[in-house]
């Protein structure tokens, strides 16, 4: 009988399963349960195959498996580096596949962009070049990766949040930056300085929503506390800006740069800002000229 890894999304049932008793487990624990159970059968050289960056190919199937699973809602991450099984997750008695997983409205929560969109339409190619492939695998890890970050930053400290912002700006070549007195912050979190002298200063304003949108009123006194300092000003946040506030920031006499959460998670990934280089690849190609006779 022919034998092979698991496809990602073969894991789904495995997983849950093994978390079906509820309880809290780490995420390498559940690899390990899971491998033992279902695919112990299998040759150790299967089970020790390596991606191209050297990362266990089983694992990462399983890992993708459970970054499906959490997006469809059937299980979630209630600690760092822990899982669990959600009420849907237990709930589910069926077999559950892709093509299943991918109807569902959870699903299409996924951080998307214009390109995002385009790029899913070469899945549904069958005749897809390796490049498209390769463009298409390298857009998911990226959206996936977006996406992890966005849930991140929703749960950090808000305090800590206001810091990640300013080394976000500072990165991107923004100058040296000043945290405010948290019990007095006026409304302005930090403050850019623009130049070595600090002649110049953008105020800076972070709030890390989970749900709620930033209102006209949240712009209105960012404008306030912004007094005669200076007329610039960026207003960050991890959900969305409704219709009033980003009216009242295009008609302010004041430059006010608005950044919502997918904004703010492209330039993080843009920069390296929370994120680091998991792996290089490189793509050779038939090199014409070295055959061309001198």
């Amino acid at each position: 009988m022919h034998k092979e890894l698991p496809k990602f999304h073969e894991t789904f049932n495995p997983i849950l399963d093994i978390l079906s008793s509820r309880e809290v487990i780490h995420t390498r624990v559940m690899q390990k349960k899971v491998i033992e159970k279902y695919y112990a059968h299998l040759p150790k050289e299967l089970l020790e195959e390596t991606t191209k960056s050297g990362e266990n190919l089983i694992n990462n199937r399983i890992a993708w498996g459970k970054s499906y699973l959490k997006k469809g809602g059937y299980i979630h991450y209630p600690s760092r580096g822990n899982i669990q099984i959600t009420e849907k997750g237990v709930a589910q008695k069926t077999h559950l596949s892709l093509n299943n997983l991918e109807q569902e409205n959870s699903l299409m929560d996924f951080y998307q962009t214009e390109n995002d969109k385009k790029s899913t339409e070469i899945q549904k190619i069958s005749n897809a070049s390796p490049q498209d492939l390769i463009d298409e695998g390298f857009s998911q890890i990226e959206r996936e990766t977006k996406n992890e970050l966005l849930e991140k930053l929703k749960e950090i400290d808000p305090y800590y949040f206001e810091k990640v912002i300013l080394i976000l700006l500072k990165k991107m070549g923004y100058g040296d930056f000043i945290e405010t007195t948290k019990s007095s912050d006026g409304g302005i979190d930090g403050v850019i300085n623009e130049d070595k002298l600090g002649l110049d200063k953008i105020y800076i304003q972070a709030k890390r929503f989970t749900e709620n949108k930033v209102r006209e009123k949240d712009i209105r006194n960012f404008i306030g506390a912004m007094s005669g300092d200076t007329n610039k000003g960026v207003f960050v946040t991890t959900s969305l800006f409704d219709k009033g506030a980003e009216e009242k920031a295009k008609n302010a006499h004041h430059k006010i740069i608005l950044i919502d959460g997918n904004k703010l998670v492209d330039l993080m990934h843009e920069y390296n800002v929370g994120v680091q280089i998991k792996a290089t690849y490189e793509v050779k190609h038939l090199d014409e000229d070295f055959f061309v006779e001198q």
